[in-house]
């Protein structure tokens, strides 16, 4: 669409010639191929359009062969060529355009919301951004029930289902849907204008739908003391198609485990087939079934939610346990306790509570607050734990809604000795310990604590006792064999320190060097090292016989044990001293040899010696 004269593009040819010689070097232009189209200007080279208004839409690519021939242009002159492709560049010159007057559509009635109808489209012989369309719905009974949406990658328009449709109400809707350019040129308003309209009608398709429940919920409210089988309420379904079926109505039980509620199945009623109880379940919420009776696979639910309206069928009771005490040195009209109390129901006004003696009683008294509490308060002054340790007040509550209700709560009240301050310090022979927040069960469990360690105390000592040593004595024939040593000679037999009979003792006791272990090594006494003696054959099988007895023995002692027994051995190397048979054998006596035994043994060798001597010179 340009203007003709319009500069496309200027060509330039070089020659190697002098230019100062003649003509040799003077170029000029001229056009082979690309007329009627384009121009070229002989001495520049700049190629124009020819021709107004050219039409990319008719011819896009074109081709210009260019000759520069040097001589002027005159015969005999050398000459090049050169091509130049041209392109005409796209403009909004074309407004769009829709190929029919009218578009029919179908949808059925079921489609949901947003569900795509159909497309419509309207060419532009324009590209690009020229081409680019905008569509909507200007006119037409269906402006509410359809949407149109452009789509930019195809530059069609969608239409959807904006509401439910429905074809027992309305079976045809018309539109005027309008397609626009985005971008238009100025320059080519004369051209426009750039838009265009179509009418699509759109036929809605019988559907057989499920039945439609004439509430989207239903709510209802019953009181808690009605009659089995009392209808609660009633739903209602019809058949939107034109047919017009027949519809069943069921509960689904997985809402109504309990059974508690059921419904006819004709007419939608909704009954109680239970007692009902505000106070288990305040709230039912049910699903009703609507199902054709022609075709069950059709079928709605709708949710009915059931609420249970209270009735006064519950007494007042007390709030809470109250372990409640008087002080022995209480006085008249002292407060031991303030009490409150519950109920179930939830009347409409608001919980109201009364509270009274179930008789008169001359220890205590009520006295109600008005507002849900009461006190309990003495009637005398002084009371004795020891007379009577526990008091019993039965106490009656009421409520005020309608029936009236009410029930007798008995407090137990303890008998405790108190400090001047009012502080509990013990009740009966219990002793409480309020100051130091010690309850009556904590003082328990300290106390089975106390026990069950002395019990294990008392089995670890038991175990620890029977690990320890027995008595060796366990019987009268259980003899043991009692040692003494003697250091030196004299003292007789009573003096255990007087004389050393180490050399009586067994020759390999003492090279074993082994210490008594039933005795306290610091009081044992090492005897000196003296002369190997003969070995007895008799003693040392009785000491092996002995033994082996008690290694055998598990009453003996759980430690080694040696009895170590002294004894003279075969002979004495001295020979015997001993007069026992001096009577009857006095005159086969020598007792020479007593001199030769040193200083120790001369009186008796005078003694001996002498007197055989005087008897021979007799």
């Amino acid at each position: 669409m340009s203007v003709v004269g319009t500069s496309v593009v200027q060509v330039t040819a070089t020659d190697a010639d002098d230019p100062s010689y003649g003509n040799s070097a003077r170029i000029i232009y001229s056009i082979l191929q690309g007329q009627p189209y384009f121009s070229v200007e002989p001495e520049t080279g700049i190629i124009r359009t020819a021709l107004p208004n050219m039409n990319r839409e008719n011819r896009e690519q074109y081709q210009v062969v260019i000759q520069a021939k040097d001589m002027g242009g005159q015969m005999g002159g050398l000459s090049g060529t050169t091509t130049v492709n041209i392109t005409l560049t796209d403009v909004n010159d074309n407004p769009p355009r829709f190929p029919q007057s009218s578009v029919h559509l179908r949808i059925p009635e079921s489609s949901p919301v947003g569900t795509a109808i159909g497309t419509i489209k309207a060419s532009d012989a324009d590209i690009g951004r020229n081409a680019e369309l905008e569509y909507r719905i200007i006119d037409g009974d269906g402006r509410d029930m359809f949407d149109i949406v452009t789509q930019k990658e195809t530059q069609e328009g969608v239409i959807t289902v904006r509401k439910p449709l429905d074809y027992e109400n309305r079976r045809l809707y018309t539109l005027k849907v309008e397609a626009e350019n985005l971008y238009v040129d100025p320059r080519f308003y004369y051209l426009g204008p750039f838009k265009d309209t179509t009418t699509v009608k759109i036929s809605v398709e019988d559907v057989d739908e499920p039945p439609i429940f004439s509430r989207s919920s239903y709510l209802f409210e019953i009181h808690e003391d009605i009659e089995v089988g009392t209808i609660i309420g009633t739903v209602m379904a019809r058949d939107p198609d034109s047919a017009a079926g027949p519809i069943r109505f069921s509960l689904d039980r997985h809402t109504d485990l309990d059974r508690i509620f059921n419904i006819h199945s004709g007419n939608g009623s909704i009954y109680t087939s239970k007692m009902l109880d505000r106070e288990i379940s305040q709230w039912h919420n049910l699903s009703v079934i609507a199902a054709e009776i022609n075709n069950p696979k059709e079928m709605t639910r709708v949710s009915v939610y059931v609420r249970i309206l209270d009735v006064n069928d519950n007494a007042p009771q007390f709030a809470v346990f109250y372990d409640t005490f008087v002080c022995e040195n209480a006085r008249a009209g002292q407060l031991i306790q303030t009490i409150s109390a519950v109920d179930k129901d939830d009347p409409l006004g608001g919980q109201k509570f009364f509270f009274s003696l179930a008789a008169v009683n001359p220890n205590f008294t009520v006295q109600d607050n008005e507002d849900n509490t009461a006190r309990i308060l003495t009637r005398r002054n002084g009371f004795s734990r020891h007379e009577i340790s526990t008091y019993l007040l039965p106490v009656v509550i009421s409520d005020n809604d309608y029936p009236i209700q009410s029930s007798t709560g008995t407090l137990t009240i303890r008998v405790c000795a108190c400090d001047s301050r009012g502080n509990m310090q013990s009740c009966n022979a219990e002793a409480l310990l309020l100051p130091a927040g010690l309850s009556t069960g904590a003082l328990i469990a300290i106390l089975l604590c106390i026990i069950i360690l002395l019990v294990i105390v008392v089995l670890f000592a038991a175990l620890k006792r029977q690990r320890k040593k027995e008595p060796l004595i366990l019987s009268k024939e259980d003899i043991r064999d009692n040692i003494v040593s003697y250091n030196d000679e004299g003292g007789g037999e009573e003096d255990t320190q007087a004389f050393d009979i180490g050399t009586l003792r067994n020759p390999a006791a003492i090279e074993d060097k082994k210490l008594r272990r039933d005795i306290i090594p610091e009081t044992l006494f090492i005897p000196r090292r003296t002369p190997s003696a003969p070995d007895n054959t008799d003693v040392r099988d009785f000491i092996n016989q002995r033994l082996k007895e008690h290694d055998n023995d598990p009453s003996a002692p759980p430690y080694d044990s040696l009895a170590t027994y002294a004894y003279e051995g075969n002979d004495s190397i001295a020979e015997s001293l001993s007069s026992l048979e001096s009577g009857t054998t006095e005159g086969d006596q020598n007792y020479d040899y007593l001199k030769e035994w040193g200083p120790r043994f001369n009186k008796l060798a005078e003694m001996y010696g002498g007197g055989e001597s005087d008897k021979d010179t007799s």
